[in-house]
């Protein structure tokens, strides 16, 4: 009876402990399986690459590894917009400025050097074709006098045609006349030819004389000292000349002529009509100037200029542009003004600087160290709610520690120094 009694209350325990331990068993194996199925894999450099097996990561190339469940990576929606590259904007403190604007009146300086005045130069050819027996002139820029002898030429045609002359002389006298002026076009003068009727003698050598008083300059030497622009983007410290920032660089003028020898030598031969020598004369001189073209467009023909030779700032002088003629040299575009000189105690080969008071309307005006320059492209950071945003604008001339921007600004706030921003390890990207 007892053992019954038992029996009754053992097997209803057995079964209830069987049946919490199959449960338990159910339980474990699904959370396992949950668990081992909620396994997911992540970049530490880039959280928001997730994956629920291994691999590498799309953008770096790290192996994934195992994500913690229990972090959730939850993006703030209010700063989404801070997170965008450092070459598109930049979060940062610097203080903001505005654009300027008004009528602004500038005396801009232009570099400038003195050379001589083409329109009183003299050439010299040689009328025969001949051989140089005989040559006075041994470097560039000596000075001549007129009637100076310049060289001796040998010719075989002027022997000829004063053989002809003295042929002529004795038994013709009705075709002398015609035989003296064809001397005369060779080159021999009235004395010469007198002389070679008198003495019957030949002159083998034809002499060649200065027609100029002057500094003589070989044919095949370089020109007179001119204004060569040698810096793109060239501004003089405190001119107009705009979108360019060099600073105080500028179009740099060449130097004094150089007395190099010559190239003509005795022996050579040379041929009639060729050009052999010019003659500058140093009376009448002129100053040429470089603008660029954004100040060019400014200045016109009678307009009146101050200027001073570079080493004495003292002795300022004014004249009048009498020629404004555009160039291109050294693959640079430029304009070059001239002022024609009269009698003064400047030389050939000296430098210049001018003065010329420009007037600017209708634009803005920023500081330069707002302004970033990118190439061909100004760049200013404008403020956008807490960051910084790059934006190009079209800037124009520049004038001592200004910049005229002709984008319309008015309403901007910018960075007010804009190199403060700029990532050494980034390119700077606008969205225009």
């Amino acid at each position: 009876m007892r053992n019954s009694y038992i029996v009754k209350i053992f097997f209803p325990l057995s079964v209830a402990l069987l049946g919490l331990a199959a449960c338990k068993g159910k339980t474990d194996k699904a959370a396992h399986a949950e668990h081992k199925t909620s396994q997911l894999y992540t970049c530490s450099m880039h959280p928001q690459i997730i994956r629920d097996k291994p691999g590498k990561c799309p953008i770096c190339g790290m192996d994934l590894v195992l994500k913690d469940n229990n972090k959730e990576l939850v993006m703030d929606s209010s700063i989404t917009r801070l997170t965008r590259p450092v070459n598109a904007q930049v979060i940062a403190t610097i203080p903001v400025i505005q654009g300027e604007s008004g009528t602004r009146i500038y005396a801009s300086e232009v570099n400038g050097i003195i050379t001589y005045d083409t329109r009183n130069q003299t050439s010299i050819s040689s009328r025969v074709g001949g051989r140089v027996e005989r040559l006075l002139i041994k470097y560039n820029y000596q000075p001549v006098q007129k009637g100076q002898l310049i060289m001796e030429i040998y010719s075989p045609d002027l022997a000829a045609a004063q053989q002809e002359l003295l042929y002529v002389a004795r038994n013709s006298q009705e075709m002398l006349a015609g035989a003296k002026q064809r001397l005369l076009l060779l080159g021999m003068q009235t004395s010469q030819i007198d002389k070679v009727l008198k003495t019957g003698n030949i002159l083998y050598r034809i002499p060649v004389y200065s027609n100029s008083d002057g500094y003589i300059l070989e044919k095949t030497a370089a020109v007179p000292a001119a204004i060569t622009a040698t810096a793109p983007s060239a501004v003089a410290s405190g001119d107009g000349m705009g979108g360019m920032g060099a600073g105080a660089s500028g179009p740099a003028p060449s130097t004094a002529p150089a007395a190099t020898p010559v190239l003509l030598r005795e022996g050579q031969y040379v041929s009639a009509g060729q050009s052999l020598f010019s003659i500058y004369q140093a009376k009448a001189l002129v100053a040429e100037f470089a603008f660029p073209s954004q100040l060019a467009a400014r200045i016109k023909r009678g307009q009146k200029l101050l200027f001073f030779p570079t080493s004495d700032d003292n002795a300022m002088q004014s004249g009048n542009i009498g020629l404004i003629e555009p160039v291109f040299r050294n693959g640079l575009n430029f304009t070059l003004a001239r002022v024609y000189l009269g009698d003064n105690h400047l030389q050939v080969g000296q430098l210049l600087t001018a003065n010329v008071p420009i007037i600017y309307t209708d634009s803005w005006w920023l500081p330069k160290k707002a302004v970033r320059r990118l190439g061909n492209k100004s760049i200013v950071f404008r403020r956008e709610k807490d960051v910084y945003v790059p934006v190009q604008i079209e800037t124009g001339v520049e004038v001592k520690d200004m910049i005229q921007v002709i984008t319309d600004i008015g309403d901007w706030k910018v960075a007010s120094n804009a190199y403060y921003l700029v990532d050494s390890e980034s390119f700077i990207k606008t969205n225009n």
